[in-house]
């Protein structure tokens, strides 16, 4: 089959024959239709100080796709060949405690498709049974490729209180435009969405942020619209220094910061005045919750309250994954999906 491999500590994918993956009793054999690239892709490319941290070529890259069952192991019962699906990319120990506490998400042995082992950026993907999640007859091959990050976007903005609060999003690369939507749909009162790139505030506005912003205007937006007051919920969704300091200080008093940005160092945080004397909630928001948040995603996505589509901006052969590394890192894209086995 084709597959994109990292195949050395160094920058750069190259595109494989490679053999078809074999299953386990437990496993299924998937055929792959779309696959969502995503950040971690990028990182993995370029091969910064995290990906040479973390993963260990040669391997497959890609950890977001949708396909369809072309083979089923001989303990799986629940999904069958013909079925329709994607998949939670987080690979965990159901035994463990967090897994049985309903803290699969955060466990640290997790291991992650297309990082610690071969992923989705190819003809198929063997995946365990435990990980397919059914994708509804109402969707496309191309929602289902993206539920993965759409359900960081969902864990991020509904773990909050959404309904009629004022929400801001600081950072509008795919997940947070997801977010932005998704607070749309959950009836956020007002959306205020913050980035540098007029690219990705014009996605927002699409995405119905009510308000798409440059960083130097967000206090004003915030502000003017609650009396002074602050956001309800702030949505940190870039890691940028700058902007996790004005998620702090444009959350009001006793409001709650959600934290899906990463930063790429250290950041000084006054806890005193940022956060304590304000009282505010402060959540760490990792993956998806395991299966709780791909539930409520598919009600969602099913009751068509909420379109991901406006995301999406490259729609991309897998043999053009140069271009999509370049769309992405110069970010001129929004969401970029690979259309494999068309």
């Amino acid at each position: 089959m084709r597959a994109l491999v990292k195949t050395h500590a160094g920058p750069g994918f190259e595109l494989h024959d490679v053999p078809t993956p074999t299953i386990r009793d437990d496993e299924v054999l998937i055929r792959v239709r779309r696959a969502g690239v995503c950040g971690t892709d990028v990182h993995i490319h370029e091969w910064d100080a995290w990906a040479a941290g973390r993963c260990k070529p040669p391997f497959v890259v890609g950890h977001e796709f949708a396909g369809d069952v072309v083979q089923a192991g001989s303990l799986v019962h629940h999904v069958k060949a013909g079925d329709r699906v994607t998949a939670e990319g987080h690979i965990v120990d159901e035994r463990s405690v967090l897994s049985r506490t309903g803290n699969a998400h955060v466990d640290q042995s997790t291991r992650i498709i297309g990082v610690d082992r071969d992923g989705c950026f190819a003809d198929y993907i063997a995946m365990p049974a435990s990980n397919i999640w059914p994708l509804d007859p109402a969707l496309s091959y191309e929602i289902g490729g993206i539920m993965d990050p759409m359900g960081n976007a969902f864990h991020t903005a509904l773990t909050a209180n959404i309904p009629g609060s004022v929400v801001l999003v600081t950072g509008c690369g795919p997940i947070g435009l997801f977010a932005v939507g998704i607070c749309r749909a959950a009836g956020a009162s007002r959306v205020i969405a913050v980035d540098v790139n007029p690219t990705r505030l014009a996605l927002a506005r699409q995405m119905g942020a009510h308000e798409a912003v440059q960083p130097q205007d967000a206090q004003v937006a915030v502000m003017s619209w609650t009396n002074g007051l602050g956001a309800d919920v702030v949505l940190e969704m870039s890691g940028v220094p700058s902007a996790v300091h004005q998620a702090f200080a444009l959350a009001r008093p006793a409001g709650r910061v959600q934290m899906l940005g990463i930063p790429s160092r250290p950041i000084d945080i006054d806890f005193a005045t940022e956060i304590i004397f304000k009282g505010l909630t402060v959540y760490g928001v990792v993956g998806r919750r395991m299966y709780d948040t791909w539930d409520q995603m598919s009600r969602f996505l099913r009751s068509g309250a909420f379109d991901p589509t406006p995301v999406i901006t490259h729609r991309l052969p897998l043999e053009d994954f140069a271009e999509a590394m370049d769309v992405i890192k110069n970010g001129s894209a929004g969401k970029v999906v690979f259309e494999v086995n068309d």
